[in-house]
């Protein structure tokens, strides 16, 4: 993957290489490793280490802690997709007697369960998972914190409980089925349970000294679906390509995207950070532009994967080190980078292979009330609803192959657009959701909601 380094420009190479630089010599970590995607592949790989000589490269194995948790995020989109749950069940209905039965399936996944954030003590990332062999010693005596639904508490629990979901519905272990529906399908040979050679040593930093601890390496048990994996940046540069697209031997495009839309009501402080989480996936807002992915961390390890699909753009940053660099900002520092120094080169302009009229029809300007809005027909076979000064609400809708259409975001999403015509077949006005859109501002002529004054326009008198 290395030899498609020299497609990015030398000086967006430098600037890649520096920012990693800086984050290994500034957070005092034992070796650092990075990579970019863009257009689905990696096209560039750095590390810098503290041992003299070769460092790691991009088959090296690093524990990726949390980003374990939306590969078995996919496990379930994957269940859903094949009808076996709804995201809409509760707990009870496939996996009875945790005590946590009436959280969906949904809000497990988006950490809005009520479950606590950690199992019972003795702390599960530093102690052997042999010391929580059932669930019941995973979610302890009162698993519910807080009210199913009404706010987002991070829940490593929750997610132990969706790997047992798994395989409740499939019959075998968490691992095999990981293994049969996503790594081996998506190429992830680098990626498993257990550490393979070559990988790096997990270690903790003394914060008053340059004096390093090694950290103990435990097998999670239970908790593996929410933090056991081992990855490199070759293979997860891979992930973040299928997290981008999508992949039909894995997941859709468009259960993905589901993936990547918000699910969780975000924390006064979350709504000023500009953060939220959708289903497996974090969602936040930097430098003007939204990126997904997960982070992760577990003594000795540090990771953090960030997608910008607007840019094409991703960044993959793994540390083995228990505190440290801080690889969020150092992961959207390398998606700023690129698409900054290289932004995206859109796809060339092509029109419609064919033009449906009473389609065509529908184009140009459309008037709800007073408020201007554009409506355009897309070559992709999508309207696109915008108004036409100012911000406001917008949507693209998608051709129910009736003559109506379906909003697919934003305050319109899920709502029925439909032509209404009058008898001689000439189109008359839009009715969206019971809103009416006229080709004039409140059009006489148009079953106005509340009716039109019939002395119509005038000035002050």
């Amino acid at each position: 993957m290395t030899s498609s380094q020299e497609e990015l420009l030398p000086g967006t190479r430098r600037a890649l290489l520096h920012r990693i630089a800086v984050a290994q010599t500034d957070g005092r970590a034992p070796s650092l490793v990075a990579a970019v995607v863009r257009g689905g592949r990696a096209v560039w790989h750095g590390a810098r280490t503290a041992v003299d000589g070769h460092g790691p490269d991009e088959t090296v194995q690093y524990r990726i802690g949390s980003i374990t948790k939306t590969f078995t995020a996919v496990l379930v989109m994957r269940l859903r997709d094949e009808g076996l749950l709804d995201l809409g069940d509760p707990l009870e209905k496939h996996l009875p007697d945790t005590g946590a039965g009436e959280a969906t399936i949904a809000e497990l996944l988006a950490h809005t369960a009520g479950l606590a954030a950690e199992s019972p003590a003795p702390w599960w990332e530093r102690t052997p998972g042999t010391l929580r062999p059932e669930l019941s010693d995973v979610l302890g005596e009162h698993p519910l914190l807080h009210p199913v639904g009404r706010r987002h508490h991070y829940s490593n629990p929750g997610y132990t409980v969706l790997g047992a979901l798994v395989e409740q519905l499939r019959g075998a272990s968490w691992e095999e089925v990981l293994r049969s529906e996503i790594l081996e399908p998506l190429g992830l040979r680098r990626t498993s349970s257990q550490p393979q050679d070559p990988h790096a040593g997990g270690w903790a930093v003394h914060p008053w000294a340059d004096a390093m601890l090694p950290e103990p390496l435990e097998d999670l048990g239970r908790m593996a679906p929410a933090g056991q994996l081992w990855s490199t940046t070759g293979d997860l540069a891979r992930f973040a390509a299928f997290l981008a697209v999508g992949d039909d031997r894995v997941l859709s495009a468009e259960s993905v995207r589901e993936m990547r839309t918000p699910a969780a009501p975000a924390e006064a402080a979350d709504v000023l950070d500009g953060i939220t989480y959708g289903l497996g996936l974090q969602i936040q807002r930097r430098d003007g532009r939204l990126l997904i992915g997960h982070s992760g961390s577990l003594p000795g390890f540090l990771a953090n994967l960030t997608i910008s699909v607007e840019d094409d753009v991703a960044a993959v940053v793994l540390a083995n080190c228990t505190s440290g660099p801080l690889l969020g900002t150092v992961g959207a520092d390398l998606v700023r980078i690129v698409a900054e120094a290289e932004p995206r080169i859109p796809e060339p302009w092509r029109p419609l292979r064919e033009v449906d009229p009473a389609v065509l029809q529908m184009a140009g300007q459309w008037y709800w009330g007073t408020n201007a809005f554009g409506l355009r027909v897309n070559a992709d076979g999508l309207l696109a609803l915008a108004p036409l000064t100012g911000s406001g609400r917008r949507a693209r809708f998608r051709s129910n192959g009736d003559g109506t259409w379906t909003g697919l975001e934003g305050y319109f999403a899920g709502e029925l657009l439909r032509p209404v015509r009058r008898a001689d077949g000439v189109l008359s006005h839009l009715d969206l959701g019971s809103f009416v859109f006229t080709r004039q501002p409140y059009d006489a002529e148009a079953p106005v909601p509340g009716g039109v004054d019939p002395e119509g326009w005038r000035g002050i008198r």
